[in-house]
């Protein structure tokens, strides 16, 4: 996708570009590190009109090629003043969305209840692919969430019990504990939905479709909906 620059940084000038990194031999040189993106070409016939139709055959693509964790997705909120971002895992998606879930006392979540528009990327390096999409957050039903919660592995429940997501702690070894801890609430029963855990829904308003080329001229199209139906346009790289 198009380049990113962070507002709140400023520009370096060309002399201190070169004084700062273009002299420190220890490192890598970060500036020279490049690729040529020649795998694959999309075009305007190919796609579908549908984005969730679009983005389902490029998630099977990813899923085929083995890559890792070929549904996680940079999620990226704001709470009305900074901007932050994280990987979260995508546990299913249609029409009406995308959805994943979290502790719903964590950064995130205090987040997406100031500012409910966020935005997800979807970064499949070894096909030369990303899927953007902003939207509007929303919280799933208890049931859809108690479904998924369920199906978890029985670490993976413990677990939810044992995070107080984004609060500091004192050490490794305090979560240890209340790792043993929880063990022990829940050895002779059911482990239960936390209260403070659940779903979120990322219902879409817009979507980018991003494949790499050859010289930088990328193939970039987006898909908005200022109606009832898809309108796709193409958008320079």
């Amino acid at each position: 996708m198009g380049p990113l620059v962070n507002p709140c940084l400023g520009r370096t000038g060309r002399a201190g570009y070169d004084a700062g990194i273009m002299e420190d031999h220890s490192h890598p040189n970060v500036a020279e590190l490049r690729r040529n993106y020649t795998r694959d070409g999309l075009r305007r016939s190919e796609l579908d009109p549908d984005p969730v139709g679009q983005f389902r055959r490029w998630f099977a693509d990813a899923v085929a090629a083995e890559l890792l964790e070929p549904n996680a997705m940079v999620l990226s909120t704001t709470d009305g003043h900074r901007p932050s971002a994280r990987t979260v895992l995508l546990k299913g998606y249609d029409e009406r969305g995308f959805v994943f879930f979290t502790n719903y006392e964590s950064r995130k979540a205090r987040e997406m209840a100031i500012c409910g528009q966020v935005s997800l990327l979807f970064p499949w390096y070894p096909l030369e692919r990303q899927v953007g999409l902003l939207g509007r957050a929303e919280r799933i039903s208890v049931a859809e969430s108690l479904a998924y919660f369920t199906s978890r592995p029985e670490g993976s429940r413990l677990g939810a019990w044992v995070s107080q997501q984004s609060s500091v702690i004192s050490s490794r070894q305090w979560l240890e504990m209340k790792w043993e801890e929880v063990q022990r609430k829940f050895s002779d029963g059911e482990i239960p939905l936390p209260s403070f855990w659940g779903g979120y829904r990322i219902v879409p308003a817009e979507f980018e479709f991003w494949q790499g080329r050859e010289n930088r001229l990328h193939d970039r199209f987006r898909y908005t909906k200022p109606a009832d139906v898809w309108v796709v346009d193409r958008l320079s790289p």
